[in-house]
């Protein structure tokens, strides 16, 4: 199992000279994987980005960042085409960057909630499953899978629940199209964090482990001895990424809603919350 951080816990957006900062720093902090976010289609050298993970022994994956004009199932076709477009650069870019997840709400805008009847949300899923299909072919050539991400209430409407990212995994059917959980998302929305990994089960490629604040894990509510045991009964070898904000960056803040500091320091953050999910999952 390796153990991750998000760039995001220092920076966004990221740029080549804070990967190369960052990167030897993340290993020193007692990581053996970094998570990279592609908020614009040229914050940072993704050639570049190969070699510094390379050289710092870490594993990477990448994360999306879908906005206002990056929606799969939005009502303007000219948005959903954008949202396709930067789907297909994010995964052209984790396959020169040397990453095999790229993961995300890889469906709607964060932040767009709806109100759907059953027929409209039967309408959007006919419009993303042979969306998410082609996609998935497209990161299939490239050696990449899409890990799709349910997301809280207050973020989206559509996907929330580990059992409707199982609907639309399954619909799609390709193995390049699996599923990431964010412990984070799942303390507001699932009735048991453990029952909804077991569930996932095979299909879960991808694990954020975020406290239920965005703080240091271990220091808060999530029932991480539950979380634990399920990634153990599913026999789950994929990466655990702590993913957090810090409240510094003022346009990351406001997206994430970070109005506090949620650790001593950033770095105070990422160091202890690496050593007690090395400890839970030993």
């Amino acid at each position: 199992m390796k153990f991750g951080v998000n760039t995001w816990v220092w920076v966004s957006p990221l740029t080549t000279e804070d990967l190369e900062r960052l990167a030897p720093h993340v290993a020193e902090l007692g990581f053996d994987w970094i998570e990279v976010p592609i908020e614009g289609l040229n914050d940072f050298d993704y050639a570049r980005a190969a070699e510094v993970i390379r050289e710092n022994n870490l594993g990477v994956s990448v994360v999306l960042a879908m906005g206002p004009d990056r929606d799969l199932i939005h009502p303007d076709a000219s948005i959903r085409e954008n949202g396709a477009a930067y789907v297909r650069h994010v995964i052209d870019a984790a396959h020169t960057i040397g990453a095999t997840n790229v993961v995300g709400p890889i469906y709607s805008a964060v932040g767009r909630t709806w109100q759907q009847t059953p027929e409209e949300r039967k309408r959007d899923m006919d419009i993303l499953i042979p969306t998410l299909k082609s996609l998935a072919s497209y990161a299939q050539d490239r050696g990449v899978v899409l890990c799709l991400e349910p997301l809280n209430r207050f973020e989206t409407s559509f996907i929330n629940l580990a059992s409707q990212a199982i609907e639309v995994v399954d619909s799609v059917g390709s193995p390049s199209l699996q599923i990431m959980l964010d412990t984070f998302h799942m303390n507001i929305e699932e009735p048991s964090l453990g029952d909804a990994i077991r569930a996932v089960g095979p299909r879960l490629r991808h694990v954020h482990t975020c406290e239920n604040d965005r703080g240091t894990p271990g220091s808060g509510h999530v029932p991480w001895n539950e979380v634990a045991q399920a990634l153990k009964d599913i026999k789950y070898e994929g990466p655990l990424v702590i993913e957090s904000f810090t409240d510094k960056v003022k346009s990351i803040a406001r997206a994430a809603a970070i109005w506090r500091p949620l650790a001593s320091s950033q770095d105070a953050l990422a160091k202890e919350g690496v050593a007690f999910l090395r400890k839970i999952m030993a």
